[in-house]
């Protein structure tokens, strides 16, 4: 038996291997397995090549859990080593101090494996002993035993093995007893070596008999060798796609449809690309597209390696120029996968745009599950942005679609205002703003519906490269400030008139919210009230909660009650609040023409004076005749704000106002649904 030193100059390389590669340890497996099917490759082309003209014999890779000895077998069929094969492949570490690899990959540990030829010593990470029993297929070659124990001193004697091939046998450590379980060896199998391209046995097959699950004799093949990303597309057919898309998520909705990515030049790449029924939440859907290097499994979190949002995509994509074993700032940075990532966005792009070309009826009804999708490539990519603005829709409220350049011309004539701006009229909540939606079709105008959750970035994304165009939700003002095509008509009501109802209304409007009265014309057919909300604060609002800008996210909401002057109803109110208040509004009327006059003389005695040059005298006197006139003011607000809250007929109004909105619930609907018998009988 010979015994030697491991070619390294530091004795710190195990522990390094345990401490740093810890977080990554169970790619142990993956690691010693796709050794094994390398090798076994390689027998397969030395047959092919006439090297070796014996029986090439089972081409599988069988993987044993012994738990009593507490050991991982993996065992192959594959070229094997020599003695001297050994020494250089095994015995040979290329680096030359472990000091200097510290110091140099200290801020970036992820990439010790596979950088330095590690994948075998990877084993050492979760276990105390590693053997290798290994046979040449040249001919004449003896099996050769070699063992180390995780320190650098190793031995290796000659042993016996019936056939040419290797045996790795891990003796797994205390700390990592979980990987001598077949439920987390079955786990690590799936994970990483579901679709190599040499058949993988992992214990035997099972069936029911006699009332208990029996082994079959058979070995249990857990993966797939010829996935559908490794033939070529004129060889499937789609429900080959869809069979493929079930393997890889069986719990999954039907996808929409597929790309097939299938590239030589400048560059090696093959994958199947699916478009997802995206849900509302985005983060659920995201780590969905599994990255291979030569069908072995790499990441599944392949942020920075494609495009954000092509992150959306499930599916496979596979090269053999992606490494497979390096950080993430790596393969952010690398040449290839930049190209890789470029060539995707297109590929992506030129399949949307096919299929609308071809299709635009299929097109059209999975719009509504790829809007989310093309949204978010639009937002944060301007280069996909310019690709799929020939082929993102609107759809409208009644359910029609329109490319961009089709709905502008649709709206140009009737939705220009008096500005020379084009106005989108879109909706959040086809029932919630059924009323204003109604409003806007009698005037002729067109709604889009704008439902989605990225919606509200969209819309200033577009504003920003359609031409005068602005973007209005459809209650935010009353449909004549919509789009405003001549000077809006003024209320009958005189000042007085308006500030005495202002009060009245704002007695009755819901707490927690601010409510401005306005007053305007809107003609007797139209409704007494519209609640209507502004649309840079509502946008604000909806911005700041999406990106935490407290400072518009925090504040209450704020709308507009527009009252309309020309309804019956209306002037009835003020009709009933001049009969009941007139005496008494008059007489407060009346001591107030007095102080405003006195205030105005004394307000022109300070003109042109500095405070200072100001005497004591008239300050105080301002300062007292300021306050009376408050004082009566207050009055006068108290008195008709108290009649506002006793007027039945105010209150009903207003709650059918917020009953349009959709905003009347709970006790006051409740109050609502009792005033309106008690007013019908």
């Amino acid at each position: 038996m010979q015994t030697g030193k491991i070619g390294v100059t530091s004795e710190n390389i195990f522990p390094i291997i345990k401490k740093f590669l810890y977080s990554d340890h169970e790619i142990f497996l993956r690691e010693i397995v796709s050794n094994a099917v390398d090798a076994t490759q390689k027998m397969g082309a030395v047959a092919s090549s006439g090297e070796y003209k014996g029986e090439l014999g089972e081409q599988i890779v069988k993987v044993a859990v012994d738990k009593d000895a507490k050991t991982i077998t993996i065992s192959d069929h594959g070229i094997g080593m020599t003695k001297e094969e050994v020494e250089k492949y095994i015995n040979q570490i290329a680096f030359s101090s472990a000091g200097d690899f510290l110091d140099k990959y200290k801020d970036d540990l992820d990439s010790i494996i596979g950088h330095f030829g590690l994948g075998f010593y990877s084993s050492f990470m979760v276990s105390e002993k590693v053997e290798i029993i290994t046979k040449s297929y040249k001919e004449g070659s003896t099996a050769v035993h070699w063992s180390c124990d995780g320190s650098p001193e190793y031995s290796i004697e000659d042993s016996e093995r019936a056939d040419f091939g290797t045996d790795i046998i891990l003796h797994i450590d205390d700390d990592n007893k979980e990987f001598l379980e077949d439920s987390k060896i079955n786990e690590l199998l799936n994970k990483y070596c579901k679709f190599l391209p040499i058949s993988i046995a992992f214990g035997e097959e099972q069936e029911w008999k006699d009332g208990k699950m029996v082994d079959t004799g058979k070995p249990n093949i857990i993966n797939n060798t010829t996935p559908a990303w490794t033939k070529k597309p004129v060889d499937l057919k789609d429900e080959d796609y869809a069979d493929f898309y079930r393997e890889l998520y069986p719990v999954h909705d039907e996808p929409l449809f597929h790309i097939h990515l299938n590239v030589d030049y400048p560059f090696n790449l093959t994958g199947i690309l699916y478009f997802p029924k995206i849900k509302n939440n985005i983060e659920i859907q995201k780590n969905k597209i599994q990255l291979y290097c030569n069908q072995v499994f790499v990441t599944d979190s392949v942020e920075g390696i494609v495009p954000e949002f092509l992150t959306l995509l499930h599916g496979v994509i596979d090269s053999p120029d992606i490494p497979l074993n390096v950080s993430r700032s790596y393969l952010q940075s690398d040449g290839n996968v930049k190209k890789i990532s470029s060539h995707i966005t297109k590929k992506v792009a030129d399949r949307l745009a096919e299929i609308f070309k071809n299709n635009r009826t299929e097109y059209e009804e999975k719009w509504d599950n790829l809007k989310l999708f093309i949204q978010y490539g639009m937002l944060s990519d301007e280069k996909f942005y310019e690709r799929a603005e020939k082929i993102a829709l609107f759809k409208n409220v009644d359910g029609k679609y329109f490319t961009f350049e089709e709905y502008e011309k649709l709206i140009k004539e009737n939705q220009t205002d008096k500005n020379n701006q084009l106005i989108y009229l879109y909706a959040t909540n086809k029932d919630n703003q059924y009323t204003y939606i109604e409003s806007a079709k009698e005037k002729g105008y067109d709604v889009i519906l704008m439902d989605g959750q990225l919606d509200v970035h969209a819309v200033n994304q577009l504003e920003q490269k359609f031409k005068d165009s602005r973007f209005v939700r459809v209650d935010s003002d009353v449909i004549n400030k919509l789009i405003q095509k001549d000077d809006e008509a003024k209320s009958s009501f005189k000042d007085e008139e308006r500030s005495n109802l202002s009060n009245v209304f704002q007695a009755v409007v819901p707490k927690g919210a601010s409510y401005l009265v306005e007053f305007s014309d809107l003609g007797e057919n139209a409704k007494p009230i519209i609640i209507t909300q502004s649309e840079f604060m509502r946008r604000m609002k909806d911005m700041g909660g999406m990106s935490g800008m407290n400072f518009y996210g925090e504040m209450p909401d704020s709308y507009n009650l527009v009252v309309n002057s020309s309804h019956p109803l209306v002037k009835r109110v003020l009709s009933e609040q001049s009969d009941a208040l007139g005496k008494e509004l008059e007489d407060i009327n009346a001591e107030l023409l007095p102080l405003d006059g006195e205030k105005a003389d004394l307000n022109k005695q300070k003109e042109g004076k500095k405070n200072d040059e100001i005497s004591q005298e008239l300050k105080d006197k301002i300062e007292e005749v300021t306050k009376k006139i408050t004082d009566l003011n207050n009055k006068k607000s108290d008195i008709l704000k108290t009649f506002g809250k006793d007027n039945k007929l105010v209150k009903q109004l207003v709650d059918l106002a917020l009953l349009a909105n959709n905003m009347l619930k709970g006790e006051e609907l409740n109050k609502f649904v009792t005033r309106s018998i008690e007013l019908i009988k």
